[in-house]
């Protein structure tokens, strides 16, 4: 490799590793104990790959002795290839993390299936009529949530499904946990169900918005909603008295909220820059004094983001394949990759060493970054 092809070379060429699928990535989820992460595609199917890397950063790095400069060298061998499923449905498939290493799979099929992390398929944890559109596990409670886009049902996982007595008949595709795992929120045709399932399940709050909600995140604490809209901006619920504010004027849906708990903030997807508030000011009652400038502002929409889950950067991925990280608050940003096919999905692993993403042209990857990266 010759001087000029070194110099080209971006971050994203020397830290990540990563594979091209047949189908568009959808979704993608770390592991409980970040030893894998599943993508799902467009097609129906489901990839797995190990995080663990076979040439880690910290062993391609060298520091020279004259100069002390750093450099690393690229990698020499190819990642070793995903573990790949047969698809589970015409479209995608709904996922959720289910034990240390495995995951939940919703299929076409009605069934809730356990997937290991070399991608072995075990007997249905649940079966629902009709194929599942929504899928949500609280390790903590040990519950798992299903929707057909009507019914929800809960379930332990031993023949004990219930079904929610709804009075609504909206349709349910959005379903997320609290992180405590006794309540459940279910996104409606144009509002939000919040449901206490520890022993019988209880509506506590349904909730108006604007929009379908595309995306709903728990804050840490439990006691904030963040839900992004399928027009309209996003949805921020204060779950003490249930209500609703919504944060317009994004040009673009929100198909990404994500809280970070280092920074007490709020980041949602859809705008020409990273949209940042500080949870110390929300943005309740239109009041704008909690924005966070984060990054640079661009004429290409940020498409994801995910906060670091230890320090106060968050990073976001771009409609032309550009990935960014930013410190929480200040314009400077680390280039990870420059352009590319439009970003779908992005992750941070539990300790913030990898950064797994996914993209419309079927890349999927895994970035992993030297332990002194992030000082």
């Amino acid at each position: 490799m010759n001087q000029q092809t070194m110099q080209n070379l971006t971050l994203f060429d020397l830290l990540a590793r990563s594979w091209q699928r047949p189908a568009a990535i959808a979704d993608l989820r770390f592991s409980a104990d970040g030893s894998a992460v599943a993508f799902t595609c467009v097609d129906g199917t489901v990839a797995i790959a190990a995080v663990a890397d076979q040439e880690p950063p910290e062993a391609r790095i060298r520091v020279s002795n004259d100069l002390g400069q750093t450099t690393i060298r690229p990698r020499e061998k190819p990642p070793v290839p995903l573990i790949a499923t047969a698809a589970f449905a015409d479209g995608d498939v709904p996922l959720a993390v289910h034990g240390d290493s495995g995951f939940l799979v919703g299929a076409a099929s009605g069934e809730v299936l356990h997937l290991t992390a070399g991608g072995d398929v075990a007997a249905p944890l649940v079966r629902i009529d009709g194929p599942i559109v929504a899928i949500d596990h609280s390790a903590r409670a040990g519950r798992t949530a299903v929707s057909n886009g009507r019914d929800v049902i809960l379930s332990h996982g031993q023949g004990d499904a219930v079904q929610l007595e709804r009075d609504v008949t909206s349709s349910t595709d959005a379903l997320a946990f609290s992180p405590d795992g006794r309540r459940l929120a279910c996104g409606l045709d144009e509002g939000l169900s919040v449901w206490a399932v520890e022993g019988d399940a209880a509506l506590i709050r349904d909730i108006p918005l604007s929009a379908r909600p595309v995306s709903v995140r728990w804050s840490r604490d439990g006691s904030w909603l963040a839900c992004g809209l399928e027009a309209g901006g996003f949805a921020l619920v204060s779950l003490a008295d249930g209500r609703a504010d919504i944060v317009a004027g994004f040009p673009s849906p929100v198909r990404t909220v994500c809280w970070s708990q280092p920074a007490h903030a709020l980041f949602a997807s859809g705008a020409f820059r990273i949209a940042g508030w500080s949870m110390t000011a929300p943005p309740v009652d239109g009041q704008t004094s909690g924005a966070l400038e984060t990054g640079r502002a661009r004429l290409v929409l940020v498409e994801a983001v995910a906060a670091h889950p230890e320090k106060k950067l968050i990073a976001a991925g771009y409609a032309n394949g550009r990935i960014t990280i930013a410190q929480i608050g200040a314009r400077d940003e680390l280039l990870v990759r420059p352009l590319g096919s439009a970003v779908t999905a992005l992750a941070w692993s539990g300790d913030g060493r990898h950064l797994a993403m996914g993209s419309v042209d079927g890349t999927a990857a895994i970035v992993t970054f030297p332990a002194q990266m992030f000082k």
